[in-house]
């Protein structure tokens, strides 16, 4: 991995905000500082006036008048009074919200900006503001300013940023059935690099592959806790966790590490490229764990026998069932003629992932987003959380209002809670699928909210003003993304510990 600096590190803390600026006078309204001050310049030298001259006709020292220029000072109401008499304009028009010209409001604005946060965690020197100073200079100090915030602004996503790339992402890998020919090539060739043809992507030849690469491996205890694995480019090596109890396969972990390399990713510039790249690796990962050739061998197999599973996938290729789900997805179109959807859902219903271009009908917001939204209550990826046979896949069919689709389900245990991974198909497919003779069906009229999202009528009446439940407020919805290039990776940490192991 690239590192560079976060966003957070250019971002104001709302721990140390200082306090809004008071009004002159209880009702008055609150004075822009550094605007106010510029009006008072702008008006003397257009009154043909010197400081002293101003001085002179208020009582004020040169010296305050010039802090008050300067916006580092607020004059009180009456020596306000006083400077609009002497420079022969009323109140309001000295405290105007316009500024007097072009150049006005660009010292407005380059003065505002020396004074932010994001100048002061630059550590450069600040420019001194006068007459003097060439208006081209302005505008490009500006110009940087503007281009500098909206470089932040691209790596600091919000939460419907975030949510925004997500569904442009996903109209994407839709349109490419989820398959990326180029992460197959990349993956084929270093799978015959190490003469790997056949059978699970052992440990042992995961390490091989490192070798041929060129890096070495380290298990520490001492990982930085906001990172699954550490690459220093400097010194070949990818440091990996020691701690066994981990969410994510190990080798899907190192494989992505290398992912990252071999795709010749570059620091990414926005929450967008973040995103595609992930997806590269994690696809990278698969191919190399689940080779395309062999895989689809053994689906073709499958569907010859009428027989697909996608625990079958799982057990042929020793990886997890949510990596078996994903891998199918990328096959399944291209090398099968099948058209299919994926979820994870958690137990309370919001869905995690999805995938889908057999037109099944997913909850979306106004961005396109389908991640954070409630499943519905009578899709299979629901109601598997209620069946008590946790070793079987849970099969479903369920009418929809964009038709009848069959869907297979398990659900598994996490750090993060208990989760339900499910892979579907339109009816007309389903004859190729092992668990099509379920006679569990159901009903989904979602996007209606008469399906599941309103009380039914006579509860409605029951209760209806006489309920006040006390939320469980999830704070996490209301803050931004974490910023930075990687988002929530702590810089300093990362650099610090490789720091730490660089002589070992």
């Amino acid at each position: 991995m690239h590192f560079f600096p976060y966003a957070q590190e250019m971002s104001p803390t709302s721990w140390n905000r200082k306090a809004a600026t008071p009004p002159l006078s209880p009702g008055a309204p609150e004075v822009d500082v550094i605007s106010l001050g510029r009006r008072v310049r702008h008006l003397r030298k257009a009154a043909g006036m010197t400081l002293d001259d101003l001085s002179a006709a208020v009582g004020t020292a040169p010296s305050q008048l010039s802090l008050i220029e300067n916006g580092k000072r607020e004059p009180k109401l009456g020596l306000l009074q006083l400077l609009a008499t002497a420079l022969g304009v009323t109140i309001d028009q000295l405290l105007g919200a316009e500024p007097a010209n072009r150049r006005a409001a660009l010292e407005i604005e380059l003065e505002r900006y020396q004074r932010s946060p994001i100048y002061e965690s630059l550590n450069l020197p600040k420019i001194r503001i006068s007459s003097r100073l060439p208006m081209d200079v302005l505008e490009s100090m500006v110009g940087l300013q503007h281009e500098l915030e909206r470089k932040l602004n691209e790596q600091v996503a919000t939460p419907e940023e975030a949510r925004r790339a997500n569904a442009e992402l996903r109209a994407m890998m839709r349109e490419r059935n989820n398959y990326f020919p180029e992460y197959e090539a990349e993956a084929q060739k270093v799978l015959a690099s190490v003469g790997h043809t056949s059978g699970p992507l052992s440990h042992h030849v995961i390490a091989d592959i490192a070798g041929h690469l060129g890096f070495t491996l380290h298990h520490v205890g001492d990982l930085p806790h906001s990172t699954r694995s550490v690459t220093d480019l400097k010194n070949h090596r990818i440091y990996l966790t020691q701690n066994q109890r981990s969410d994510h396969d190990p080798r899907s972990v190192l494989l992505q590490a290398l992912g990252h390399y071999v795709l010749g990713h570059q620091t990414p510039n926005n929450y967008g490229d973040f995103l595609m790249q992930r997806v590269a690796t994690n696809y990278f990962a698969a191919a190399l764990m689940l080779p395309e050739q062999a895989t689809v061998d053994f689906l073709q197999k499958a569907k010859q026998a009428k027989e697909i599973a996608v625990e079958d996938v799982r057990d042929a290729f020793a990886v997890s069932y949510e990596t078996a789900a994903h891998r199918f997805t990328n096959l399944a179109t291209q090398h099968l003629d099948i058209r299919t959807h994926f979820q994870k859902t958690h137990k309370s219903g919001i869905i995690y992932k999805a995938y889908e271009n057999d037109g099944v009908t997913f909850p979306q917001d106004h961005t396109g987003a389908i991640e954070g939204q409630p499943s519905c209550k009578y899709w299979t990826s629901r109601m598997v959380f209620d069946v008590a046979d946790k070793f079987s896949a849970y099969n479903q069919y369920t009418d929809t209002p964009a038709g009848t689709y069959w869907c297979t389900a398990r659900t598994e245990r996490s750090a993060n809670g208990e989760f339900s991974l499910s892979v579907g198909v339109p009816y007309a497919q389903v004859k190729w699928f092992r668990g099509r003779e379920t006679t569990e069906r159901s009903k989904s009229t979602c996007p209606d909210e008469n399906c599941c999202r309103r009380p039914p009528a006579s509860l409605t009446s029951e209760w209806a003003g006489n309920a006040w439940p006390s939320a469980r407020a999830h704070s996490h919805l209301l803050a931004a993304m974490p910023p930075g290039a990687f988002p929530g990776v702590d810089e300093t940490e990362v650099y610090s510990f490789l720091q730490a192991h660089s002589g070992s």
